[in-house]
């Protein structure tokens, strides 16, 4: 897409200016190496000016700065990609399309909180118990799972692509 020499298009409607990725860095506080990758990874998107430089939608910068939150929350990308996959990128995003993603959302951060929640009861419990047994540590060992596995060292966590594989 031409940005006529790469300037900024204030003739366009509200929120469907082109800003260069200096100024996506700058009023968002991302890095533009994360950027790159965030747009490597397919959590938003860029048009290309004549001269084959980046070029952001305006409202793409709502979309950088609800990842940044979600990141700096520790969700994973994977994760946030997935709640904001209701919002379109080639277009200003509607009200509605706000809304499903806040469901998505929503419904990510309730899992997290529940998980949060149950490891807390979990630790709470292990804390005053004393046991020093990895056979009957509800927390590390619940129900001695860790013995039908065999002898050896077990408490490496498996990677999601682990997981994958072993299914």
């Amino acid at each position: 897409m031409d940005t006529n020499g790469g300037d900024e298009l204030s003739h366009k409607m509200p929120g469907q200016e082109l800003l260069s990725i200096g100024t996506v860095s700058e009023r968002t506080g991302v890095a533009r190496s994360a950027l790159h990758y965030y747009e490597d990874v397919g959590l938003i998107a860029s048009l290309r000016s004549a001269g084959n430089q980046r070029r952001y939608p305006r409202h793409m910068l709502r979309r950088i700065s609800l990842i940044t939150v979600g990141s700096k929350l520790g969700i994973p990308l994977n994760d946030i990609k997935r709640a904001l996959e209701p919002v379109p990128m080639n277009t200003m995003p509607s009200e509605a399309d706000w809304l499903r993603a806040t469901a998505e959302w929503k419904r990510v951060l309730e899992a997290r909180r529940r998980a949060i929640e149950e490891l807390e009861d979990r630790l709470m419990g292990c804390i005053g118990c004393g046991c020093l047994s990895m056979q009957a540590c509800t927390l590390l060992n619940p129900e001695d799972a860790l013995a039908r596995e065999g002898s050896g060292a077990r408490r490496l966590e498996a990677t999601d692509d682990e997981d994958l594989r072993a299914t």
